[in-house]
This record gives C-alpha cells, sequence and structure tokens, in this order.
C-alpha cells in the first residue's frame, strides 16, 4: 500500500461492498487482459484500481467501527470485514498478474493462447465503421445475451475506457475487450470487424519441455480459481454450506496444482538457458493460488456459520455481476438437452457454476451435462444475462393463460 495520507469521508456500507466486490473482479479480467495481450497500460490500470481498493477498504473498516454498538452487531459486522478482506486479497492476487507484464517477465506464448480458449476467456477486438455496433450503445447491443460476452474495457485512441456500462456508445476504431465463454468469441469477433473469424495459430521453436503439462495446470489453476470466487459468492447469498465446502475442497486441490507446477519448473530449470522463462508460470500460479485462497475466506463466514449482516446478501445481489439460482419446472423447454444443445452461456451470457440434482451438486458441469426436472441451477452473469435466463427456462404460455 503506498504511503499517501487517506483521509476519511463517510460512505454506506453496502456501496463500499458493492465496489470493493465489483472492482476486485474486474481487476482479475483486465489483469489476465493485460497478461495475454501484453498490454502495459491495462497493467497500469489494475494496479491503479489496486490502490483504490486500499481505500476503499481502510473507508469500509471505519465505516464498519463506527456502526458497531453492541457485540451481536461487532459480531454480524466481522463477516462484512472478513469478505470485504477477501476482496482486498483478490484485489491484490490480481496486482501481481499485472506485475507480470510490468516487470516483463516470462510467459510462453502457448500460455496465452490457451487462456484464450479457457472456460472464460479474454478477447480483443477492432470495431469496424461497417459494424452494426458502431453508434450504439453497450445497452441497446446487449452482446452478453447475443453473444454470451461482456465488455469489460474499451481503448479509444489514447484513452481508455474500464468497466463501461450500458450507456457507453460504441465507436468505429474502438478496441474491446471482452470476457465470455470461447463459443462467444466468433461471435463477437464477426459482429465488431465485419470479418470470419479465424482462430490464431502460431509456429515457433519449441523451447521448453514438456510445456504442454504447464499450460494444463495454470489453465486449470485460472478456471478453478474463478469458479471458486463466484461460488463463495452463491454460499453467501444463499447461505448454503454444501457449496462452501465445495469452495474449501477447491482451496485444497490448488495446493496440489501449485506443487505439481513447481514440480515441472524445477525439473525444467536444469533443460533450459535462462531460468527467467520460468518466473512468470510461478507467479501466476501463485497469484492464482492467492485467488482461490481468498475465496475460501468469503465461503469460510458460511462454514463457520457467522451470524451475517444483511448488506452482505443485498452487495452481492446488487453488484455488477449477480448470482442467479433457479428451480427447473417440469414444464421448462430447457428439460432433456445438454448445456451443449442450449447453448446457455453464449444464448444468455449466464456462466453455469454449479447444478444440484436430488442431494448431489455438479460443480463446473460439462457441455454433455442434460438438464432434468427439479434441477437446481446456479450462474453468474449480469442483469441482463439473467433475464435472458429465466426467459429461457420458462414455462411455455398457454392460450388459456
Amino acid at each position: 500500500m503506498s504511503l499517501k495520507e487517506i483521509k476519511y469521508i463517510p460512505r454506506n456500507l453496502k456501496d463500499l461492498l458493492i465496489e470493493m466486490k465489483d472492482t476486485s473482479e474486474l481487476m482479475v479480467d483486465l489483469a489476465y487482459s493485460a497478461m495475454v495481450y501484453d498490454d502495459e497500460d491495462i497493467a497500469e490500470e489494475v494496479l491503479h484500481l489496486e490502490e483504490k481498493m486500499d481505500t476503499l477498504y481502510y473507508h469500509m473498516k471505519m465505516a464498519a467501527m463506527l456502526s458497531t454498538r453492541r457485540i451481536d452487531e461487532a459480531e454480524e459486522m466481522s463477516g462484512v470485514l472478513q469478505v470485504a478482506a477477501s476482496a482486498e486479497n483478490i484485489a491484490n492476487a490480481a496486482g501481481d498478474i499485472a506485475k507480470i507484464v510490468e516487470m516483463d517477465m516470462g510467459i510462453p506464448l502457448e500460455l496465452k493462447l490457451a487462456l484464450r480458449e479457457a472456460e472464460e476467456t479474454i478477447v480483443r477486438a477492432t470495431i469496424s465503421e461497417d459494424s452494426q455496433m458502431c453508434g450504439r450503445t453497450l445497452g441497446d447491443l446487449e452482446l452478453e445475451v447475443e453473444t454470451g460476452m461482456l465488455v469489460i474495457a474499451i481503448r479509444r485512441h489514447d484513452d481508455w475506457i474500464y468497466d463501461p456500462h450500458h450507456d457507453t456508445r460504441i465507436r468505429a476504431d474502438d478496441v474491446i475487450f471482452a470476457r465470455g465463454h470461447d463459443e462467444g468469441v466468433p461471435l463477437l469477433v464477426e459482429l465488431a470487424t465485419q470479418r470470419a473469424y479465424t482462430p490464431r495459430k502460431v509456429e515457433h521453436e519449441r523451447v521448453l519441455r514438456d510445456l504442454e503439462k504447464a499450460v494444463d495446470i495454470i489453465v486449470d489453476m485460472k478456471n478453478t480459481a474463478e469458479l471458486s470466487v463466484g461460488l463463495a459468492y452463491s454460499a453467501l447469498l444463499f447461505d448454503n454450506t454444501d457449496i462452501a465446502e465445495e469452495v474449501k475442497a477447491l482451496e485444497s486441490e490448488m495446493d496440489e496444482m501449485k506443487y505439481d507446477l513447481q514440480h515441472w519448473v524445477l525439473e525444467t530449470a536444469k533443460h533450459v538457458p535462462d531460468v527467467n522463462q520460468l518466473r512468470g508460470l510461478l507467479h501466476l500460479a501463485n497469484a492464482s493460488e492467492f485467488i482461490s485462497d481468498a475465496a475460501y475466506g468469503i465461503a469460510d463466514t458460511v462454514l463457520r456459520d457467522i451470524d451475517l449482516h444483511p448488506i452482505i446478501t443485498i452487495a452481492v445481489r446488487e453488484s455488477d455481476e449477480v448470482i442467479t439460482k433457479i428451480q427447473v419446472d417440469g414444464c421448462s423447454p430447457i428439460i432433456g438437452k445438454s448445456l451443449r444443445e442450449l447453448k446457455l452461456e453464449t444464448e444468455t451470457g449466464v456462466h453455469i457454476m454449479a447444478i444440484k440434482r436430488d442431494d448431489r451438486w455438479v460443480y463446473s458441469p460439462s457441455a454433455r451435462t442434460e438438464v432434468k426436472e427439479g434441477d437446481l441451477v446456479i450462474g453468474r452473469g449480469s442483469q441482463t444475462s439473467e433475464e435472458a435466463l429465466l426467459e429461457m427456462c420458462a414455462c411455455p404460455m398457454r392460450e388459456d393463460d
């Protein structure tokens, strides 16, 4: 944290928590974008947002201390502070990822390409003057529903727009950065550029031995870290110990993955002339594990049965990315169809994190998973995406209705 003086300004606890959650999640998306595209401007913005998070956390602690008078109020507020501290830790981990770019650490090109094909990928596209996106706002375009992709940043000449909102208007030559399911990438790129999407293929000399193993571990760690955060907030919102226990289990899995990667690095270091090529991998793995640890910090409030202050669930519900829970009725048109057939993520923009069937949970369900009557589906996305998912799952109206 910088040594600059922070002046306390009274703020609403709920608004502070919402801003901390939204900012930390935006930082993770931007940090991965900066690393994948070697963009120093985005990396600098992440580090700037890290300072903002320090200030928000300071205000949060001051507001919490000033708002309690009794023991029971202090107990409830301890949960709020634990969630806020975890959001701060997620932001710090995002800052560590951004430093990979700032410090020019070695990241193999194969890893950057593989991260673009992770469960939730990052894509960059330049808006053509012929694109139907020109002159329209993000609210008008509803890209989450049309492509399954969420725009997280826009570069306009030398200026940047981070965390754009529904009233942000797209212009020709804008460079947009978006996050979403990999199936939505060609849809968004073709819409933006008016050209057919061609996946990038790079032929070059392989320097590191058995690199595929390291790449697979890092991609799994990224996917697991992001799943952990989503499930942790779900456990909070629904006060669900089963989901919280899964976050705890994922945290243990992350430890194992990090140890596997460390072993690979030690073995590989003997065969490379410059070990700096491996520094970025270790740095990225540590940051991913820190995110998972922070997610466990959020879920821990549920596992330890801390009395949660109502503002926690309100903040999770009112943040930019909302958690959605849907019970599939017997008349729903999605019953019997697989997630691949439904294309829920590209059709609605909601990322499906878990499905509960009877008393069994399926976390990070595969594309082959079929939806059945009575399933409880939990996902995350924007409020627009949530509305689209509810509409897709709703029972068809009968004529006599």
